[in-house]
């Protein structure tokens, strides 16, 4: 029986990734030492997998970035507008893919970034790769051969790790009309030939190629070009063992075509799927000589595993197909997971109770090892002690009375008809909500934060130390709170933001002060290049014991005779964005979450606060991968926001705020969240995004962003003027709002103020335009 791990975190034990590549950016160190900072994070976490016992240990998991990005260098799908920065600048690969994913403004080149999207249902983005149909692909950039190289030296059995082919292709995006991606397949498939070829001529031989994929609705014509490609491969490198790996959800109707795949093991995710055991080992595939790979510690949470539970699935395979045939492995890679548990030394944060409870990168590990030791039948002191310590946690968790609260599962209970329903219809809140706050046509905002500089950053770190007491602490806050209203109030905006500045995160800040929620010190998971988030843990039922953001947003309003936004995360996106309690249904956790952000919805509006944001960002990303569980999600998601926004009168506005998502197919139940005005990335898309909201023929308000605030680069007002053009041209004006396309707490003021200032005069513009033309 063999272990394996599927990828490991990539941001360092200490977030050092994060920080070298900030510093690389800034200008501040050079390439030379942001190599060597990858080179010793790559290196501790190969030893690390080694040390703990895994046979076959992930290569080319690293990334400075992005791995689908990696994959668009490594096949030389480098869209055209970064030909002049290869062949005229020379950038290097890694100097090349921090422009693609942030773009370029410097030298008198100007280049947009490319675009971003979620990465299935995780909150990690991924670079979009763009496809035209003569694309050329050609192997550009040999990372894979060289971290694998590079491990070899180390003595460590690298398993290199690809994004497959197929999956590769059908995660980009057709940039002109006329053709489909996939058609690509015979044009890309022969670079992956020759890496695969360099792979075995220096050593290789278990490759892992992922195709999540296959996890979801596939036609006909897609699973066939599964069967032709991976048969391409078995012809042309028999002797390579590969390794299929999906995970996120079931095959579900693809799993014949799975099962058919010349392949020498797949991966299960059973935590994700735990059925799909049973509907491989009833069929013919017991007969084969397959491998199957049972991801049975979970790769997307932090929850201990439950040995028992895990054994018997185990054993179940073994009886069927041999222990032979079985491999041992987490359900997906451990990306998604902080690093470890052991970096968590403050009982004060995390308690006792609840951190024996947990177990993050490392000693998810240590349990797929265990897993296997205790399935081999191994019996020694320490295992003994490890299982019995494994089944008291896993009882202590189950009858904690740190979990249940009574009053909080009775209002759940008790939902009546009128909690998820405003009192009028859209069309009578809207003329009394242009009455009450008399904005002008292509009204101006921002989506909530404004930079978290480093001394802001200081204050808190100080705060929490105890080396600032809070009254000094609020006093820096308040300061910096005016300011940003105040040069709100200079450069025109219609309606302002305090900025949150008192907020660490968007998920975090709420969480600390809901009952239920617990945190860690060092639990950081990467969200985008070296963006890093630090997730709540859910481990019990959730209530509001007292307001949240009444305080800091009443103070900004007595600053401003403008309208101040009261800035919330909502119910669906602190799930998503959270470790959720795994011992009841999510939809469960979320409308408890709900109630508690009604409750504070309902207390801004009594403290005066007319324009209430409830962010969403994550509600697409929550959304099942397989479409016969959409409508079940989306049922319980959309109802919890409209629980949270609906205790309000009609003249109280209410925003949501989502990102980089496609909102083609669930555009009708974007309607039913019934928000006010939604703000939306499109700068990135070139406001393709907005298409389906007015083939929809979208019902309220849209703030469509003009520029994309993930990017460094400050587009003009012009520029602002065109995206809003297309816009209008189908959408109403009346309906439009002029924003970022997102939060600015990771730009420097100086870009901020420069985008900002533009914005407004973009605005400025537009209205001028309409009263030329009437």
């Amino acid at each position: 029986m063999q272990t394996h791990n599927l990828g490991y975190p990539r941001i360092g034990n200490h977030r050092e990734l994060k920080k070298a590549c900030e510093q690389y950016w800034a200008g501040k160190i050079p390439a030379h030492q942001l190599e060597q900072t990858a080179r010793s994070i790559r290196s501790f976490n190969w030893q690390l997998q080694k040390e703990a016992g895994i046979n076959w240990i992930p290569c080319n998991d690293f990334s400075f970035y992005d791995h689908v990005l990696d994959t668009c260098l490594m096949v030389g799908a480098i869209p055209e507008r970064y030909h002049q920065l290869v062949e005229e600048k020379k950038l290097n690969p890694i100097d090349l893919s921090f422009a693609m994913a942030r773009g370029y403004q410097q030298d008198g080149l100007d280049v947009t970034a490319m675009e971003m999207t979620k990465w299935f249902d995780t909150n990690y983005h991924y670079i979009v790769p763009e496809f035209r149909a003569a694309q050329k692909f050609s192997f550009f950039h040999n990372k894979v051969i060289n971290e694998f190289m590079e491990a070899k030296k180390e003595g460590i059995q690298a398993k290199p790790v690809l994004l497959g082919p197929i999956s590769f292709l059908l995660l980009g995006k057709e940039k002109e009309e006329g053709f489909n991606r996939l058609g690509l397949i015979n044009n890309v498939l022969p670079v992956y030939l020759e890496v695969l070829k360099q792979l075995d001529a220096n050593g290789a031989y278990f490759i892992q190629l992922d195709e999540p994929c296959l996890a979801l609705n596939l036609s006909g014509v897609e699973l066939e070009v599964f069967n032709n490609v991976y048969r391409k491969i078995k012809t042309a490198f028999p002797q390579l063992h590969i390794i299929l790996s999906s995970y996120f959800e079931c095959y579900g109707t693809n799993l014949p075509t799975v099962l058919s795949l010349p392949v020498h093991t797949i991966h299960l995710d059973l935590v994700r799927c735990p059925s799909q055991l049973n509907d491989i080992l009833a069929t013919e595939f017991v007969k084969s000589k397959t491998h199957l790979s049972l991801g049975i510690v979970d790769g997307r949470n932090i929850w201990k595993n439950d040995f028992k539970q895990s054994l018997a699935a185990i054993q179940k395979a073994i009886d069927t197909i041999g222990k032979e045939r079985v491999w041992i492995a987490p359900s997906c890679s451990l990306l998604h997971t902080p690093c470890d548990l052991d970096n968590e030394t403050n009982e004060k944060v995390l308690t006792a109770e609840i951190k024996q409870w947990l177990a993050f990168a490392k000693q998810k590990l240590q349990e797929v090892v265990i897993l296997k030791q205790l399935a081999n039948g191994e019996n020694n002191s320490v295992l003994q002690q490890q299982w019995l310590a494994n089944t008291n946690c896993i009882n202590n968790r189950a009858t904690s009375t740190l979990i249940h609260h009574p009053a909080v599962k009775q209002r759940v209970a008790n939902i009546a008809a009128s909690d998820d329903q405003r009192l009028s219809a859209f069309n009578i809140r809207q003329q009394k909500q242009h009455k009450a706050l008399g904005l002008p046509l292509y009204p101006t905002t921002t989506i909530g934060s404004f930079p978290q500089t480093k001394e802001v950053r200081s204050w808190r770190a100080k705060w929490k130390k105890g080396e600032l007491t809070d009254a000094a602490y609020n006093d820096l806050l308040k300061a910096e709170t005016e300011k940003a209203v105040r040069w709100q109030e200079e450069i025109g905006l219609d309606v302002l933001v305090h900025g949150e500045f008192e907020r660490n995160d968007m998920v975090e800040y709420f969480g600390e002060q809901l009952a239920g929620f617990v945190f860690t010190e060092n639990g950081w998971v990467q969200s985008y290049g070296s963006r890093c988030v630090k997730p709540p843990i859910i481990y019990g039922d959730v209530y509001r014991p007292t307001p949240m953001t009444v305080e800091w947003s009443s103070y900004a309003q007595s600053l401003t005779k403008k309208w101040m936004k009261g800035m919330l995360t909502g119910p669906v996106t602190i799930l998503q964005w959270s470790f959720v309690r795994n011992d009841q249904p999510r939809s469960e956790t979320c409308t408890q979450i709900a109630f508690a952000i009604r409750d504070e919805v309902v207390d801004l509006e009594k403290a005066g606060i007319r324009v209430i944001q409830i962010d969403e960002p994550a509600i697409r990303e929550g959304l099942p991968l397989r479409r016969e569980n959409w409508q079940q999600y989306l049922h319980w998601a959309v109802r919890a926001f409209r629980i949270s926004a609906s205790g309000v009168q009609d003249d109280t506005q209410i925003h949501t705020h989502m990102c980089y998502s496609e909102f083609n197919d669930i555009i009708q139940n974007i309607a039913d969240m019934d928000a006010d005005v939604i703000t939306i990335e499109t700068s990135r898309s070139q406001m393709e995004l907005l298409d389906a909201f007015a083939a929809f023929k979208y019902p309220n308000e849209i703030g469509p962003g003009v520029y994309d605030i993930h990017s460094p680069r400050v587009p003009s007002a012009t520029e602002m003027v065109a995206l809003m053009e297309k816009a209008r041209a189908v959408v109403p004006k009346e309906q439009l709002w002029v924003n970022p396309d997102c939060g600015l707490k990771t730009r420097g003021w100086d870009e901020t103020k420069t985008a900002l200032i533009e914005m407004v005069a973009a605005a400025k513009e537009l209205r001028q335009a309409i009263t030329v033309t009437t």
